[in-house]
């Protein structure tokens, strides 16, 4: 079952429990991952679904920092968008798990005490791993936290 099957299927429940919110949310993620289906000409990947997905939050997240505070209630439509999207988002690498990876690649860079020179070196080999799977804010956050200066 595609993840179009499974969200359509969300999507009908949500009509069922008379859940607007809810369905306004999947519907508009059913939306996006149709438009990237018919870009591409083929059925998605699992892989390209859980971008579609990531984007539809990252979009979420910036409506909701670009949104004055007296707007109470986008605020709490984003909240609420961004904890359903969240749902079918794929699970997100922890800060220790980042840590690891970045330890990997730098032992195979052959890099004991990495420096700013490095970063390039070692983010064009540690990004195609974590795709998908971590922010890359907070690889970025990370990796120069274990940088010597």
């Amino acid at each position: 079952m595609t993840k179009i099957d499974f969200i359509r299927g969300e999507m009908v429940k949500a009509m069922k429990a008379h859940d607007k919110q809810r369905k306004d949310v999947l519907s508009l993620l059913l939306s996006a991952l149709k438009n990237a289906q018919i870009d591409k000409r083929e059925d998605l990947t699992q892989e390209e679904e859980d971008q579609v997905i990531l984007k539809q939050i990252k979009q979420t997240k910036e409506t909701l920092e670009l949104t004055p505070p007296d707007r109470t209630d986008i605020i709490e439509e984003c909240q609420f968008a961004i904890n359903v999207l969240e749902e079918y988002a794929p699970e997100m690498m922890g800060e220790e798990e980042i840590q690891a990876a970045i330890r990997s690649v730098l032992d195979k860079l052959g890099l004991a005490e990495p420096t700013q020179k490095d970063k390039g070196k070692i983010m064009k080999e540690l990004m195609p791993q974590v795709k998908g799977k971590a922010d890359g804010k907070l690889v970025n956050q990370i990796l120069g936290s274990m940088m010597k200066v």
